[in-house]
């Protein structure tokens, strides 16, 4: 476990007991079983902005705090625990990191102080089908006067049903696949002939598929260099990529303490079942994966706050991990909790599928394998 300053013990230790005791697991089904349309309590995102979560990465003459990648980890990870949707990921992480990286001082004064009080939800508008591929970008920005029209479809956008600002990537050049001739706009949710169809995921988080018939921008609306956006979309897909791994973290984490207290307390045969050897090992190995994808995780965020270079490799190496040992430990709390476990009045089919959902976020663990090899030159 990473060594953490008394600010960042702090913050973890608010995460933690606000979490618990203000939004637990329970919360999260309420806020499912209500049908909200934003995938998430707006109520509670409330008090995590005036908290200061979301401006953890935003420096602080932006009105953030600039406490870190590491920081937002921690919180990341207690949220994680009891399944909060928020979106803290979306907007605070992904869009907030990539306007810091590639913003004009116009665009970071413009929009970062927002998203730091979180009065602007964010998000990353990337994909264009149903897996992972941020180079295949087909949607069209076309030269129209003095800025571009956009046409074209983003799939599976976290948080697009309610997104204040998009940042979309688009094809100003090549063909899709081709990494040159990439651009990314800022695009707010308001902009004519932009349109979204909300998604009904299985993890109820929020979701959208985002339609662009002519969105018309100005040139002011370009983030970065035109035709040469894939490397700071890269960079802050990364950043996106280790903030889930952390939430996934979590989650198993959560799991894992929640099984082993089951296999304390449960009964068969006139014994606990904790006592059956064979049990015992399934829970050893899990936590054995879980401290492994701690140190991945958090060498990644320690990495990201350092500048290193070896900063995409290791948020390949831990998402990856973090997806499979997310996968195994819900798969493993479903089985040992037998039969309860199978319905959905225990908690462990919500972790199920919030760990399958996250899986397919930011690429899942076959794209960031074979993405680790390419980085390590096979």
């Amino acid at each position: 476990m990473a060594i953490l300053t008394e600010e960042q013990a702090m913050l973890r230790d608010m995460a933690k007991g606000w979490a618990q005791e203000k939004n637990p697991v329970a919360a999260f089904r309420r806020m499912r079983d209500s049908g909200a349309p934003l995938g998430y309590d707006p109520v509670a995102w409330r008090e995590m902005a005036q908290m200061g979560w979301a401006g953890v990465l935003i420096p602080e003459d932006h009105g953030g705090s600039d406490f870190g990648y590491l920081s937002m980890g921690l919180l990341l990870e207690e949220t994680g625990r009891t399944l909060t949707a928020s979106p803290l990921l979306a907007s605070a992480v992904a869009a907030a990191s990539t306007l810091r990286l590639g913003g004009s001082d116009a665009q970071k004064a413009k929009w970062l102080p927002t998203i730091a009080a979180g009065e602007t939800v964010a998000t990353l508008a990337v994909d264009e089908g149903p897996r992972h591929a941020p180079g295949q970008v087909a949607l069209r920005a076309e030269r129209a006067g003095d800025g571009y029209r956009l046409f074209g479809a983003k799939r599976f956008v976290l948080e697009g049903e309610g997104a204040d600002l998009l940042i979309v990537s688009a094809r100003t050049a090549g063909d899709p696949g081709d990494l040159e001739g990439i651009t990314l706009f800022l695009v707010p949710g308001d902009a004519a002939g932009l349109t979204r169809a909300r998604l009904s995921l299985a993890d109820c988080r929020g979701a959208a598929d985002v339609f662009f018939d002519g969105v018309a921008l100005g040139d002011d609306a370009v983030l970065g260099t035109p035709g040469e956006g894939f490397a700071l979309l890269d960079k802050a897909l990364d950043r996106a990529r280790a903030g889930l791994a952390a939430e996934m973290l979590g989650a198993a984490s959560q799991a894992f303490e929640a099984t082993v207290d089951y296999l304390k307390t449960r009964v068969q045969f006139g014994q606990l079942i904790g006592s059956f050897q064979a049990l015992q090992h399934r829970a050893g190995r899990m936590f054995m994966e879980l401290e492994l994808t701690r140190s991945t995780v958090e060498a990644t965020l320690a990495a990201i706050d350092a500048g290193s270079p070896d900063a995409p490799l290791l948020a390949s190496l831990a998402k990856a991990k973090a997806g499979e040992t997310f996968n195994l430990v819900s798969n493993e709390m479903v089985q040992m909790h037998g039969g309860i476990g199978m319905t959905d009045a225990h908690d462990a089919g919500l972790y199920l599928k919030r760990a399958r959902a996250a899986e397919a976020t930011f690429g899942g663990q076959a794209f960031h394998r074979d993405r680790y090899a390419r980085l390590k030159g096979y």
